[in-house]
């Protein structure tokens, strides 16, 4: 197996320190992008030939440029680059604030962005590369109480689909990862924010904050097994643009296409008399 250079951001935890653990345990290098880099110290000392610990702020769009130079510097090489970190924030759309909402398109979408522009100039230049980006099954469908993380996946899978088509003539290419339940700490009180609840909506939302609140440690997801998954596509000849990973996600991302399919052939013939009569449909690039 031909030895790859990983970038992970949020590596401290969760999906990103399963998927770490699992490219150093084959042979890989491993950049680990951590706000805290003694949360990670052990996987240097244990690899120390192989992992590299950088401080870095996923939501510091200045810092990716310096976060791919450091990696280039040590390894020669970047091959996969993982937007991992991540957070949810949980309350009704009126009782999120602007701040929050801003806080998570930084963090899912314009922290990732910064640094695929700093990562695609090499991998362009060596004519391979992995993005790998974190999504969610709530990247697909959403639910009350999850507007703004589900906003913010919701983005970055447009952005990563466009990207996709994009860099594919480069021989670069993009998997969005879209996972259910797994026991990476996402649901845990230090991770998961709770806005503070309305009247309007305190009763209506109660069942979600509570399962929110109440999962976390009892998820079906084992990240071991989907970081050995992820890795093993990233070696691979072929990745899917979309890979749901669990059962959970696997049925309820298809129940989402299925309504969305179903509603569309509900509306297609009042849809079709928006157009005007006799003119073809125009000829599309794509």
């Amino acid at each position: 197996m031909t030895t790859q250079t990983w970038i992970i951001t949020g590596a401290s935890r969760g999906f990103g320190r399963a998927l770490a653990e699992s490219a150093l345990a084959t042979g890989d290098h491993v950049v680990a992008a951590v706000r805290r880099p003694e949360s990670v110290a052990d996987l240097e000392a244990e690899y120390p030939d192989n992992c590299l610990i950088a401080k870095f702020d996923a939501r510091d769009i200045a810092a990716a440029a310096d976060l791919v130079r450091d990696t280039l510097d040590r390894f020669g090489q970047l091959d996969v680059l993982v937007n991992n970190a991540g957070r949810a924030v949980v309350g009704a759309v009126e009782e999120v604030g602007d701040a929050q909402l801003r806080e998570l398109m930084d963090l899912h979408l314009f922290g990732p962005a910064a640094l695929v522009r700093a990562a695609l100039p090499t991998m362009r230049e060596r004519g391979t590369g992995t993005i790998v980006q974190m999504s969610s099954q709530g990247g697909r469908t959403s639910f009350p109480g999850v507007s703004a993380y589900s906003a913010s996946k919701f983005a970055l899978e447009g952005w990563s689909e466009a990207l996709a088509g994009e860099v594919a003539p480069f021989g670069i290419r993009v998997m969005l990862v879209e996972p259910s339940r797994f026991r990476t700490g996402f649901n845990g009180g230090d991770v998961l924010e709770f806005v503070e609840p309305s009247a309007t909506y305190r009763d209506l939302l109660a069942n979600v904050r509570a399962d929110m609140a109440g999962t976390d440690g009892r998820q079906e997801g084992d990240p071991a097994r989907a970081a050995e998954i992820i890795v093993s596509l990233a070696h691979g000849d072929e990745v899917p643009l979309r890979l749901p990973l669990g059962r959970e996600a696997v049925e309820r991302i298809s129940r989402a296409y299925r309504r969305g399919l179903d509603e569309v052939e509900q509306w297609a013939e009042t849809a079709r008399s928006a157009d005007f009569e006799g003119v073809s449909a125009s000829v599309r690039p794509i």
